[in-house]
């Protein structure tokens, strides 16, 4: 099938104003007899879940979880953008664009990201008026700091509970709907795999995490708004529940996957500490606002450091290397995540890392406590240096943080068109289980933003788009596509419980994370990414001869609910290698080290950028990468978006 992105006519600042003109609309008395699915209640899920109930559809909401309060959104941190330009320093919604399209490396949509810009300011305004604590000046206005890749001060924040803040105000809008009788909410309950009925998305089967129960919800158009897929490398800053199971489902049943290889290195996370590990933590991107970031300048001093020897402390302040500072002095400390990983990365490799494992640097506040004083560092921080204090028991008010970065959040996600459906029809995707608004970078205090506009302001008005060609109430779960999918969910489940091998899901999941991490992780090569796709298959073999998973499927089952997502975790591992493989340039969060500037290069000699940055290839590789499945252990078929950019101009991304 062809890829039909369906973005509006017109100048860019027209498109979405035109586009709520123009789509259909249902009567408000029709809406009751529509049913919406929504999997997942985050941010995305959540707010969509609320917000389509308010305007009177039926909705069914699922989320693994003994809550909505409990979804992942809760664990964001730093702050939300928005173009207020309440700073007065120069912002706009053009900035704002701007930014995230260069930020993202060019390599997204300019009708979606402008869009994004576009209704960032209502997402503040709802959220304030849901009573959301956002930190405020001393006159009352909402406050604001600044965030990666942006000259401005545009992230509005809760101190380090941003996420935790708009999640509450997102949840009691989704128990109000809850109790009025607009949405049944169905905690506990894990979405196995999508049903579709004369090729559209119609429903899907469930199990009941408790009794184990396999039932099937029929509606009239289904939404997944299941988070991202960073747990495919086993150790990341994801709670450890997070998995790719709904997007890997849908995408068996002819869901293209979008741009997979676009994952992102967060540079602030605490650094591994031994084996035991099955997550790490992140330290919010809103600490690189105060914080400098260094390494000893010598490699003998990094090495006393790890051995204990000497402490930061002991390091002069001419034998410090402040790198992001030295490397990139327009944005400093502020340079994009993207590239503060890199940056780290290169400096541990040249044998500078400070943590005992070699992989660490520094997070210093010493100046910024000596400037500002450690009350008013207190008050920006605290609970992200409480939180630091009790995983380390180093008192970051005394002694720098030890950071290095850690897999974050997922660029890719199912492919959709302008008005958030899949390559299948009646199935939309929210949030950062869909690839559209991040390109191969996601700027810092972004992915809050886009999941709530994309459910209180973007999906309450396109699903209207498909659901007015539907005749409601036609589907029921009686029919045969259902019983089906039933049957293959069932029989997946005994399959694994009845394996009975030698090894544990968690040494199949450590094995395939660590091979991700090598293979396709912060650097990738054409000779490890085949390396992985060779292994990938070996490992996933091995799997399901020899995993054993304990207990029984009709009660509650930790060790079979990870089974079942590490099996998709396998699957999934290989479309994202072939995409990393076919794309031959370094842009964003991918990274080829065979594409990238060197001395020699005509542009490092120009001044435009400098040794060791992504060297992209526009004239081959501006398009979206949408995957099409073709059965396990068959390679996927590419579908080409191609990328057209009207209002911007294509150049070197460069910070310095």
């Amino acid at each position: 099938m062809s890829l039909d992105s369906k973005i509006p006519d017109g100048p860019l600042e027209d498109k979405w104003t035109k586009h709520k003109m123009d789509s259909k609309l249902i009567n408000p008395a029709n809406k009751r007899k529509y049913t919406v699915i929504v999997v997942g209640s985050g941010l995305a899920g959540g707010a969509a879940a609320a917000s389509l109930a308010e305007m009177g559809y039926k909705v069914k909401c699922f989320c693994y979880q003994d809550s909505p309060r409990r979804a992942h959104s809760i664990a964001a941190q730093g702050g939300i953008n928005a173009a207020k330009n309440y700073q007065n320093d120069g912002d706009s919604v053009r900035r704002l664009f701007y930014d995230t399209i260069k930020g993202c490396d060019f390599r997204a949509r300019e009708a979606n990201v402008h869009r994004l810009a576009e209704v960032s300011n209502n997402i503040i305004d709802q959220c304030t008026a849901q009573g959301v604590p956002f930190a405020r000046e001393y006159g009352g206005l909402l406050d604001n700091r600044s965030f990666g890749g942006a000259q401005v001060s545009r992230t509005f924040y809760a101190r380090g509970q941003t996420g935790q803040q708009l999640l509450i105000g997102c949840y009691q809008a989704l128990e109000k709907e809850i109790s009025k009788g607009g949405v049944t909410m169905y905690p506990r309950t894990e979405m196995m795999d999508v049903v579709k009925v004369n090729g559209h998305a119609k429903g899907i089967v469930v199990r009941d995490m408790v009794t184990g129960e396999i039932s099937s919800h029929a509606g009239d158009a289904v939404i997944l708004a299941t988070g991202g897929y960073g747990n495919v490398f086993f150790l990341s800053t994801n709670a450890m529940g997070c998995n790719v199971t709904a997007a890997m489902r849908a995408h068996k049943r002819g869901a293209y996957f979008a741009n997979p290889c676009y994952t992102q290195i967060h540079p602030t996370c605490i650094p591994v500490s031994g084996d035991y590990q099955s997550k790490l933590t992140l330290m919010s991107e809103s600490l690189r606002n105060d914080g400098r970031i260094w390494v000893p300048k010598s490699k003998e001093d990094a090495e006393a450091i790890r051995t204990g020897m000497k402490a930061p402390e002991d390091i002069a302040e001419d034998d410090r290397d402040y790198y992001l500072e030295r490397k990139y002095p327009s944005f400093g400390n502020l340079a994009p995540r993207d590239i503060s990983s890199r940056a780290a990365k290169e400096a541990c490799d040249d044998g500078r890392g400070v943590a005992p494992t070699g992989l660490g640097v520094y997070l210093d506040f010493k100046d910024p406590i000596a400037r500002l004083g450690e009350d008013v560092i207190r008050a920006r921080y605290g609970n992200l240096f409480q939180m630091y204090e009790k995983i380390t028991g180093d008192n970051p008010y005394k002694t720098p943080m030890q950071i290095f970065p850690a897999v974050h959040y997922t660029m890719g996600g199912l492919w959709v068109d302008y008005n958030l459906q899949t390559s299948v029809p009646g199935l939309h995707c929210l949030g950062e289980a869909n690839f559209s608004d991040h390109g191969a970078n996601r700027l810092g205090a972004s992915a809050l933003m886009q999941g709530l506009a994309d459910g209180y302001f973007v999906i309450p008005t396109t699903i209207g788009v498909y659901l007015a060609g539907e005749k409601p109430g036609t589907i029921n779960t009686d029919m045969d596509e259902f019983k089906q999918v039933e049957k293959e969910v069932d029989d997946r489940i005994n399959t694994l419980l009845n394996i009975n091998g030698e090894r544990t899901v968690d040494s199949f999941h450590k094995e395939l994370g660590l091979l991700m991490w090598d293979d396709c992780g912060m650097a990738r090569t054409e000779e490890s990414l085949k390396h992985a796709l060779k292994r990938i298959p070996e490992i996933r073999d091995e799997f399901w001869k020899n995993v054993r998973v304990p207990g029984k499927a009709d009660s509650l089952n930790s060790e079979l609910e990870k089974a079942t997502r590490v099996a998709d975790f396998l699957e999934f591992a290989e479309v994202m290698c072939y995409d990393a493989l076919q794309r031959a340039e370094s842009c964003g969060g991918h990274f080829r080290l065979e594409y990238q500037f060197t001395e020699d290069s005509p542009e490092v000699q120009a001044g435009q950028t400098q040794p060791g940055e992504a060297l992209r290839r526009d004239d081959e590789f501006a398009y979206v990468a949408a995957w099409q499945f073709n059965g396990v252990g068959n390679e996927p078929t590419l579908h080409k978006e191609e990328l057209t950019f009207d209002s911007i101009q294509l150049a070197i991304r460069s910070y310095a």
